[in-house]
């Protein structure tokens, strides 16, 4: 089991992308949400990181809809909507 720092520390690594913009929104979210993130909160990020960066790039800026309500909260809080 991944203690809440470990998995913070995990998610981070797993922010640093292909594209510099990505890694910008990407780590922002982590650091606003380290200690939320840390105690097992937005359990889809790591599935969302998963998906290939054309993908999240058009869905963070509004270009395409992920078409998954799982993934819909956590966009729009990357967002900060």
């Amino acid at each position: 089991m991944t203690t809440g720092n470990a998995r913070v520390n995990r998610l981070r690594w797993l922010c640093r992308r292909g594209m510099k913009e990505l890694d910008l929104l990407l780590e922002a979210f982590v650091r606003r949400e380290a200690a939320a993130l840390a105690d097992g909160a937005w359990p889809d990020f790591e599935a969302l990181l998963a998906c290939e960066d054309d993908r999240l790039w058009d869905w963070l800026q509004g270009h395409d809809d992920p078409g998954s309500v799982r993934f819909q909260p956590l966009i729009d809080a990357i967002r900060g909507i």
